[in-house]
């Protein structure tokens, strides 16, 4: 009994002391292997729920990282491209642009986030989601 007991602990130990993939490499399905999304308004991140809009878009700003973990920071640039869409007490919606960097990175890439419409969240390419 004691062999079988000091077996099972011993497979305990191996199993919770095993390596695993650190964060920083990201859950591969929440990174986007597209090089356009987020990066074109024709792929707009899209984090729906127009009343809840602006919030929705600064909870996923908030959710990213640099690819090591690094803090993103980020600023409104404004609005752009108009499109159709029935998630919009008007018909249309509006892009908003984001200007968005992480400590240690020298320049800032242009987010294009559609705060009307819902679609699946994933980290653009360069970051990951936290």
């Amino acid at each position: 009994m004691k062999k079988i007991l000091y077996t099972f602990i011993i497979s305990l130990l191996i199993i919770g002391c095993s390596s695993t993939k650190g964060n920083s490499s990201g859950d591969s399905s929440t990174n986007s292997v597209d090089e356009t999304y987020g990066y074109s308004e024709k792929n707009a991140i899209k984090v729906g729920g127009f009343e809840q809009g602006p919030k929705n878009e600064r909870d996923y700003l908030n959710s990213l990282t640099g690819p090591n973990g690094e803090p993103v920071f980020f600023k409104r640039k404004g609005s752009c491209c108009d499109f159709k869409t029935s998630n919009s007490p008007l018909g249309i919606g509006l892009l908003d642009m984001y200007n968005v960097w992480y400590a240690g990175k020298n320049d800032t890439v242009l987010l294009y986030i559609n705060m009307y419409d819902k679609g699946k969240l994933k980290a653009p390419k360069g970051f990951i989601m936290k």
